[in-house]
């Protein structure tokens, strides 16, 4: 093991201390050179270990570096109040430049574009990305069902007539080596007999890991409880490797206030002196104060972005302690992962300082309108850096990206670099870089977007302000996409669900002309046309209400053999109450059956989960029952 520089303390080894291969300086044969012996005693080599292919991410030569980069950036985000206090400058960006069109084509595309991608897991988890399962408060496999409720491990048997309970294993007893486990169940994923459960701090600033094996399931042992700082903001299983995005912003620090005129200057001075006295430990991801995370793993951005790591932990849960990871340094949660790529969409700074006081700012950093992307190539728990470049606008969640056939699309808003549109753009990978192939511009002028969803060679994207454009963009040709048709309508959705080949529900709101919002809504679209997407039914819920997968996708189950929707709609800020909505599809209209299931905070935690039986297991706060799909 390498001995870390004398000077500002950064040690260079995994959680545990297992031997991995670390994913940067793997990355022989995609555009890197190397040229570090891990066993030169921690002195910089004459040139980077890591020649990374392009000049978006770099590689530093030592921890010193890594942590200069760090405290340098810091340095021009602190003030006299600390990171964003009062005195800051906040900005945010907007276009208003106006833009080009694509023209709608008509007979060419009619018929010719595929929308077969399906989005069922047999985890019981409504996942994005067929292949990708999802972490969750409810896992099956079989006859087991596993649920997490107050710090324990629930698991049951659903074969016979009523669900059975086996065990409950208290995960809040696993304690990892620093003691501290916070809030042990948040959501989990299983693999192979075993389910990784991710749990957070009460601050959200730290993560437990818990493995537990499940072999005989009326005794379960956990294996490994480790917490690791940072908020695990995406956790996915990709085949037997679990894989989880931690974020670690801005540190921590013991900030003064200033106090006066003079007390500003005192007070900056000191500020500025704690972000110096800054080890790699307040930056990365740690273990009992150990970073996780190798320093010639981290990338460090040339673009002006968001302050903070982001790193990807991987490992099989038959081995939880070996763990590989990689790390670029900024701090962004919207992350996309396919089944061979991980992407990550780089975020503005949210705050800029001016230089000296009473200056009035000439400019806002980080506003530049455009949107930094990485891609990452994913090969059992390895990820390598591959490509990197720009789109303009702004992204607004992993739904906004998809990856199909090496063309990775993505839905972007309005900034400083755009009109006052929405776009889809298509890029490719040439070399390390990350290339705009195609684009299809004035998407919903001067509106927001609301939901997209992708399919094989299709996108529709949802655009809000007071009607709802449902928008059909053809990807056939990832070099040339074409806006095919678009549907006005009041009210939007927020989320979409393909329904075969030809049909599509949203869930979302239902609104006046004057885009005032009502309650819930289901709404039936038909696709067989894409250049006349047409609504077949809508279905609208109580005023107040709100649809459950609007803002969690896993409240909404699709049931293709019973032509059956079952998702969850909610009442009340106060005494929420939360009801089953079964929708059945027939000849092109939908009937709606409501079932009362729950009350209170534990609406959100509501679960539809189709059994290999055929029967759909309920979950609710309290209990595990059958829920029965006819009335």
């Amino acid at each position: 093991m390498s001995t870390a520089p004398p000077t500002r303390m950064r040690l260079r080894r995994l959680v545990t201390g297992a031997t991995v291969v670390t994913s940067l300086a793997a990355a022989v044969g995609v555009g890197y050179a190397l040229g570090h012996d891990p066993d030169d005693g921690g002195r910089p080599p004459a040139s980077p270990p890591i020649a990374l292919a392009n000049a978006d991410l770099t590689a530093v030569a030592s921890c010193d570096e890594l942590l200069d980069s760090y405290v340098d950036r810091a340095l021009e985000a602190v003030g006299p109040y600390g990171w964003g206090g009062s005195g800051a400058v906040a900005f945010s960006v907007g276009g208003a430049d106006a833009g080009v069109a694509d023209s709608p084509t008509s007979e060419a595309a009619r018929s010719g574009v595929a929308t077969s991608r399906s989005t069922s897991n047999e985890s019981g988890t409504n996942v994005q990305e067929v292949g990708v399962d999802e972490a969750d408060v409810v896992k099956v496999a079989g006859s087991l069902l596993l649920r997490l409720r107050d710090g324990e491990l629930l698991a049951y048997d659903v074969a016979g007539d009523e669900p059975r309970l086996l065990s409950a294993t208290r995960l809040d007893d696993a304690r990892g080596s620093s003691g501290w486990v916070g809030d042990p169940g948040g959501e989990m994923v299983l693999v192979d007999g075993r389910a990784v459960v991710l749990g957070t701090s009460p601050d959200g600033r730290s993560t437990t890991v818990t493995t537990v094996d499940l072999t005989d399931p009326t005794s379960p042992t956990v294996v490994d409880a480790t917490t690791v700082t940072g908020r695990a903001s995406a956790v996915r299983l990709h085949g037997d490797v679990v894989r989880i995005v931690l974020q670690n912003g801005l540190p921590e620090l013991d900030f003064v206030a200033p106090d006066g005129v003079l007390g500003q200057l005192r007070a900056r001075l000191r500020n500025r002196a704690l972000v110096r006295d800054t080890t790699l430990a307040d930056w990365l991801p740690t273990v009992d104060g150990t970073p996780v995370v190798d320093c010639a793993d981290v990338a460090v951005p040339q673009d002006d972005v968001a302050l903070g790591t982001t790193t990807l932990l991987a490992f099989d849960p038959a081995a939880p302690t070996t763990r590989t990871s990689t790390a670029v340094a900024t701090d962004s949660a919207i992350s996309y992962f396919s089944t061979d790529r991980f992407y990550l969409a780089a975020s503005a700074p949210q705050w800029g300082w001016v230089d000296c006081m009473g200056c009035r700012p000439t400019g806002f950093p980080g506003s530049g309108g455009s949107t930094p992307l990485f891609a990452f190539a994913l090969d059992g728990t390895d990820a390598t850096y591959v490509a990197s470049g720009q789109v303009e606008g702004t992204i607004a969640d992993r739904w906004s990206m998809d990856a199909v056939g090496g063309s990775l699309r993505v839905a972007v808003g309005p900034s400083s670099e755009t009109g006052d549109f929405n776009s889809v753009l298509t890029l490719r990978e040439d070399g390390s870089d990350l290339v705009e192939d195609g684009r299809v511009d004035q998407l919903g002028v001067g509106e927001e977007i609301k939901s997209v969803r992708w399919f094989d060679d299709l996108a529709i994207v949802v655009t809000f302000r007071q009607t709802d454009p449902l928008y059909a963009i053809d990807l056939t040709d990832p070099a040339d996409p074409r806006l095919l048709g678009e549907l006005k309508i009041p009210g939007f959705s927020e989320y979409l669900h393909p329904l075969g080949e030809q049909r599509l529900i949203g869930m979302g709101q239902d609104a006046s002309l004057q885009g005032v919002t009502r309650g819930a809504q289901a709404a039936l679209f038909d696709v067989t046309d894409l250049t006349d997407p047409r609504q077949l039914d809508v279905v609208r819920y109580d005023e107040g209400t709100q649809a459950g997968a609007a803002i969690d996708p896993r409240q909404f189950t699709w049931l293709p053999e019973q032509r059956t929707v079952l998702t969850v709609v909610s009442q009340g800020w106060t005494g929420t109450t939360g009801w089953v909505s079964v929708l059945s599809l027939a000849d092109g209209s939908m009937s709606n059956r409501m079932v009362e299931v729950e009350h209170g905070t534990d609406v959100a935690d509501v679960r539809l989960v189709p059994l290999a039986s055929g029967k759909v297991a309920l979950v609710t706060g309290e209990d595990v029952s059958f829920f029965p799909i006819s009335g």
